[in-house]
């Protein structure tokens, strides 16, 4: 157990299962775009280890880029995408895939689809390390899923808690008392 500011947190998912569910995401965007240029966007700043972890073991040609935004205030999600970082490279005729650490109410994800599909990508896909079925509420379902967890609050492995917890190598869920 940690504790990271007020609140205490238990392993949930060690790092040893992280890194062989990053694995198997790769295995398949390897089959699904095998000699293809793929174009991946990472959400920062949550998705920066998963990403990093991910893209090492991807074959062939890719590119990688960067947009930030923001839809959580402490262990709530706020209800409302602040689009802070916008995206530098184009990606018109290109293979997109949008790399997120966590989908729970989809609008996030919702909004950067939207925002890539207006600049007329080949195709746009999303692959997140964690989903939560019972959060979703969006439109764009992730193609590729790590786990799907309950709806509960996590931190580690990118994910924070106030800007804390990026830096654990495990992913830590909120114990409750």
């Amino acid at each position: 157990m940690i504790q990271l500011n007020d609140r205490y947190f238990e392993v949930f998912i060690k790092e040893a299962e992280l890194q062989e569910e990053v694995s198997s995401l790769a295995n398949k965007i390897n089959s699904d775009y095998h000699g293809k240029d793929v174009l991946f966007l990472a959400v920062l700043n949550g998705s920066f280890m998963f990403a990093s972890d991910l893209v090492k073991q991807i074959n062939g040609n890719c590119e990688i880029s960067f947009v930030k935004v923001s839809s959580y205030s402490g262990t709530i999600s706020s209800g409302r995408v602040d689009e802070l970082i916008g995206l530098t490279s184009s990606v018109e005729n290109r293979h997109v895939i949008v790399l997120e650490d966590i989908v729970d109410s989809g609008l996030t994800i919702d909004k950067i689809v939207s925002l890539l599909k207006a600049d007329n990508p080949l195709s746009v896909k999303v692959c997140t390390l964690l989903f939560k079925p019972e959060a979703f509420k969006g439109k764009q379902h992730p193609e590729y899923i790590g786990f799907s967890i309950p709806n509960s609050f996590v931190v580690g492995y990118g994910l924070d808690y106030d800007e804390k917890g990026r830096n654990l190598k495990e992913i830590y869920q909120l114990k409750e008392v």
